[in-house]
């Protein structure tokens, strides 16, 4: 699908909203007949504005303020004409596949990436220098489970003591860079059912449809993938070096048996390369010592694919051990690069600290059951969940409003307990009208250049 609108400012929130109320324009209604009280349009903003705003009870609020002042926040910020019932959300938006969503996520990429976010999260990870490389991160998450609420997009699980249970799996690919917080999240692949498929649906199938439906637009990033233990086999490594990409993979020794009996033998031979830093925190000295080696086949076949190995083990003054991992990875390994390589692997950890826990933890409630559906309702309300905490990102980014109320309240979760409270009592005829309201009553002044 084209994106159907280029916005004079693709980052402000107004014209985000505005794009991703063209996309809801174009989503596919199965109604026939002439009795639609309510656009698919009305029932997809309804649904993100929930998830935007943190706030499950955003729409019991706007309708009650709708009785009262003729109109609400759900007109004036969102752009709904009308507010449909939960039920009627639901109903509407259950038969919608999330794809019809993904643009916004290239959108937004694009536009990030033409106002230089982009280039500043890349990492300097090869010997010829140039731009340096973009981190992505895959992971899968789970965001649903049950023994009895379940869809035809379910996975189900059937356990050893014959209990029968259903999930719901995505993997959410992120780019990330060390030493930054913020993470961009890109468009997510679900686990479900493939037609054709005999054999059921699993995250690394789903993160090569991924890499596979998404590698042409990567090309000309320089695209590096992180992934955990889970990722380190050979047809997931090959299936990113045919996209000329490269990866870097944590590497267990219970699960490549061939690959650490060559790094043992290597060792015992002296052919393991070895770097040492030191380095002060405060009072604090400590010592990340690097080994690696080159060249290993990565599984017991005569097609194995050679890998370049390297771990890290971070010892105190006392030598007591305070970190240890090992990874693989299709890019060059020397002396000068291995502590920055390292540092580029463990930078994999925030999609799960930055993106997954926060999705679950922070006040996006990826985990709670809005509405399971019988078919795509799981899966689309959890992308528009993404969506929000996008373009919160976005905001937290390129928005000096935004970014100066974060700054000031104590916390994230304050941040939307004020936007909730505002929101349920007083009708703004803008986000950006809510943002100079809160900035107004905290007595904070805008810089002049934003």
């Amino acid at each position: 699908m084209a994106f159907p609108f280029k916005p004079a400012n693709p980052l402000g929130f107004d014209d985000l909203v505005t794009s991703l109320k063209g996309l809801m324009q174009q989503l596919p209604d199965q109604r026939t007949g002439k009795n639609c009280l309510y656009s698919m349009e009305d029932a997809a903003l309804a649904a993100f504005s929930v998830f935007y705003t943190q706030s499950p009870s955003f729409l019991a609020h706007q309708r009650t303020m709708e009785k009262s002042k003729r109109k609400s926040n759900a007109q004036t910020i969102f752009g709904m004409e009308r507010i449909p019932t939960d039920n009627c959300i639901r109903d509407l938006l259950d038969p919608v596949a999330p794809e019809h969503l993904y643009p916004l996520f290239g959108q937004v990429f694009d536009a990030l990436n033409a106002a230089g976010h982009i280039d500043a999260m890349r990492v300097p990870l090869k010997p010829e220098g140039g731009r340096g490389q973009l981190l992505i991160a895959l992971d899968g998450t789970n965001y649903h489970h049950s023994h009895t609420i379940h869809c035809s997009q379910c996975t189900k699980i059937e356990h050893a003591n014959g209990e029968v249970s259903y999930q719901h799996t995505v993997v959410t690919p992120v780019v990330v860079s060390p030493g930054k917080d913020p993470v961009i999240s890109l468009e997510p692949e679900f686990v479900v059912p493939q037609d054709g498929h005999d054999k059921q649906d699993c995250e690394t199938a789903a993160a090569k449809r991924w890499l596979a439906a998404r590698g042409e637009r990567l090309k000309g990033y320089d695209a590096t993938i992180l992934g955990d233990d889970l990722y380190s086999r050979q047809p997931m490594c090959d299936a990113v070096l045919a996209l000329d990409m490269d990866f870097i993979f944590v590497c267990k020794p219970s699960s490549h048996d061939t690959l650490y009996e060559w790094v043992e033998d290597f060792t015992r031979n002296g052919f393991i390369k070895t770097h040492e830093i030191q380095r002060r925190r405060g009072k604090e000295v400590f010592t990340d010592t690097y080994r690696y080696a080159l060249d290993l086949p990565l599984r017991e076949r005569d097609d194995a694919l050679k890998v370049n190995w390297f771990e890290l083990t971070t010892t105190d003054r006392s030598g007591k051990q305070l970190f240890h991992n090992a990874w693989i990875t299709s890019l060059a390994l020397n002396e000068g690069n291995v502590a920055t390589m390292a540092e580029a692997a463990r930078a994999r950890w925030k999609i799960e600290n930055g993106c997954n826990n926060v999705m679950k933890t922070k006040g996006y409630h990826l985990e709670h059951n809005f509405g399971h559906g019988k078919k795509h309702l799981a899966a689309l309300l959890a992308t528009m969940n993404f969506i929000a905490f996008l373009l919160h990102t976005v905001q937290e980014l390129a928005h000096v409003k935004y970014r100066l109320l974060r700054e000031n309240l104590p916390s994230r979760k304050a941040f939307f307990q004020s936007i909730q409270a505002l929101t349920t009592f007083m009708c703004f005829d803008s986000f950006e009208a809510l943002l100079d309201f809160m900035l107004a009553g905290l007595e904070i002044d805008v810089p002049d250049s934003g």
